[in-house]
């Protein structure tokens, strides 16, 4: 099973980038969009349709042209939820959740604290009540992949410059502290789990040439249950592909 998650910045930018070419590169089984910034009738998507994504669900924010999660799917879900039943997120189109057998996909477009105080307290406020509603559906449904742009950076592998970035939303010692507490919970970073000590990025900031330089972060990640991380094969940033300021991130699990 490949699962590709991508910020895209704007799924309709994207695929005039050609992303639907590039998902042609390869047999993606599931590829989950965050910040989409559309509604679905504002996207052609027939091209992903003849690539076999004819499974396609959208949550998008009420806000015009902001956030937005989707999944685009050649496999038939049992079933789809639409939000986290938490109003003040879902209406800012920030999760969306797929099962499939004995498993769940969750597809989600953590908050971002970048634009001040406001947003930042939001953000903490999503990580405390996240970490929370996923407690609760563990009961439920126990075996998990939650993927997307989590907008933190873990560890000083995961940021270029650690030190200069202390203070930094995304970097914070509260929100890598959260994470943390999130990975001890019975998830597994994916990625760090089958590269220890491997340093690739999957953002960068689209000033000072930092994607040319590698000055990146990685705030992309897929967390597994430790149920199913026996079962990961591999975990990767696709860094050659450049549809957004985000690049797509690969998990190939045995599931």
């Amino acid at each position: 099973m490949k699962i590709l998650s991508y910020n895209t910045n704007g799924i309709r930018a994207a695929l005039k980038k050609d992303l639907a070419a590039f998902l042609a590169t390869d047999n993606f089984d599931i590829v989950c969009i965050q910040e989409t910034k559309a509604s679905p009738d504002q996207v052609d998507t027939e091209g992903l349709t003849q690539l076999g994504f004819v499974h396609q669900y959208w949550v998008s924010a009420e806000k015009k042209g902001y956030s937005g999660v989707a999944i685009f799917s050649k496999i038939q879900p049992d079933n789809v939820v639409e939000g986290m039943g938490i109003s003040r997120y879902d209406s800012e189109g920030r999760v969306i959740r797929a099962d499939f057998g004995d498993w769940t996909l969750l597809n989600v477009y953590f908050p971002s604290g970048t634009s001040g105080d406001e947003r930042q307290a939001v953000k903490m406020d999503f990580l405390a009540d996240m970490y929370d509603w996923i407690a609760e559906l563990k009961k439920e449904r126990p075996h998990i992949i939650l993927v997307g742009d989590y907008n933190i950076a873990h560890t000083e592998l995961d940021i270029h410059n650690p030190k200069g970035n202390v203070k930094t939303s995304g970097f914070l010692p509260e929100e890598r502290a959260w994470m943390t507490k999130w990975f001890e919970s019975g998830f597994v970073d994916a990625f760090r789990f089958k590269n220890p000590t491997l340093q690739e990025y999957s953002w960068w900031s689209t000033r000072f040439n930092s994607r040319a330089s590698n000055k990146g972060w990685r705030i992309d990640y897929q967390s597994v249950t430790d149920s199913l991380k026996d079962k990961i094969v591999s975990c990767r940033q696709l860094n050659d592909a450049v549809h957004s300021d985000h690049c797509p991130v690969l998990l190939e699990i045995n599931l």
